[in-house]
């Protein structure tokens, strides 16, 4: 457990720990969310790439590509394409 202090302006330090475990740098925005009257704060923007990653998750199949290498396969097809050669 880790404890912080909130400043008159209601500002908080994080813990270095803590900021190290959320691979938070100076500049980072967090995002703070509450489940079941807790809170809790995450990388905002982890928190982003999980959710288009999970968003994501399947549609190569979907598409009908069943491996990486025939999806880089379709992908230098539309560059080609793109690019006019």
């Amino acid at each position: 457990m880790e404890v912080a202090k909130i400043s008159s302006k209601g500002q908080i330090t994080i813990p270095v720990s803590v900021r190290n475990k959320l691979k938070l740098k100076t500049g980072d925005k967090i995002v703070i969310m509450e489940e079941n009257g807790r809170f809790y704060f995450e990388n905002s923007a982890m928190l982003a790439f999980q959710r288009a990653e999970d968003a994501f998750s399947g549609e190569a199949e979907k598409a009908g590509f069943h491996t990486e290498e025939e999806m880089q396969n379709y992908m230098k097809e539309i560059r080609k394409e793109v690019r006019g050669y």
